[in-house]
């Protein structure tokens, strides 16, 4: 049986004189990058060279909206309608896209960020409004959520192309969600131990929980944050491993 995944990371995610993560370093080792559009980070010129740097590397560029929140990263809860969560998702969509077509590639994916990307995870009204704009977007864009969520049913009930997603980096909770970043268990630091997750979750479909639950789910795509101080040696490690044990790793657009 063979088996195929996709890495992903956030990138593009400084602002201004700010820089954030180590974008070129990482864009070595993943195939697909999530690229900030200037809601909760990046601006005109860090979205215009991300672009420039995935095309140099080979790496498939998606958009990361998120909801308008550049001083809490994206990170804090906001109460939006559905209706906003979908002009401001195809609003970001659109920017980002601008950028794409003027270098002449294509735009593969969309992935909100953030706290945007854990609430509609949750809930149904969100995640169709999210799964609406990327539609309406045009061009066959592929939905990527977490994987066992609401994104799943949105991107079903659409007939949208849906990449179903689990992180490296991050604890599961028993339901299948994220643990919180506040909690204890929130962040798998050893990379190591990280890697042999992934491989559990690619193979086996399965990943154990912080209360030693084993939940089930069946990813497409693998994320590790581009923010994390371990992210560049996260990604080397993990692309290494996932090739020893047999994994090819392709972008999105070769998967689904």
């Amino acid at each position: 049986m063979s088996f195929k995944v996709d890495l992903n990371s956030d990138l593009g995610e400084s602002f201004g004189a700010w820089k954030m993560g180590r974008d070129a370093d990482v864009l070595t080792f993943v195939s697909s990058a999530n690229v900030a559009c200037g809601f909760h980070a990046g601006d005109p010129m860090v979205m215009k060279q991300t672009v420039k740097d995935a095309i140099a590397a080979g790496v498939a560029i998606g958009a990361h909206p998120s909801y308008p929140d550049l001083k809490g990263f994206g990170r804090r809860n906001m109460t939006c309608s559905p209706d906003e969560l979908y002009s401001d998702t195809l609003y970001q969509i659109g920017a980002l896209r601008a950028f794409c077509d003027a270098a002449g590639v294509k735009l593969q994916h969309v992935k909100p960020h953030g706290a945007m990307y854990n609430s509609a995870a949750k809930k149904p009204e969100e995640a169709l409004a999210l799964a609406q704009a990327v539609k309406d977007a045009g061009g066959g864009l592929i939905l990527m959520g977490l994987a066992g969520s609401e994104f799943d049913k949105a991107a079903e009930k659409l007939g949208i192309p849906y990449a179903a997603e689990a992180f490296a980096d991050r604890g599961y909770m028993n339901d299948g969600t994220l643990v919180p970043r506040k909690m204890e268990g929130a962040f798998v630091r050893d990379v190591e131990v990280a890697a042999q997750r992934v491989i559990r979750m690619v193979k086996e479909g399965v990943v154990e929980a912080i209360d030693g639950t084993v939940v089930k789910l069946r990813p497409q795509s693998i994320c590790l944050h581009g923010d994390s101080p371990s992210a560049v040696e996260m990604a080397r490690t993990l692309r290494q491993r996932l090739v020893e044990a047999g994994i090819e790793i392709l972008p999105l657009c070769k998967i689904i």
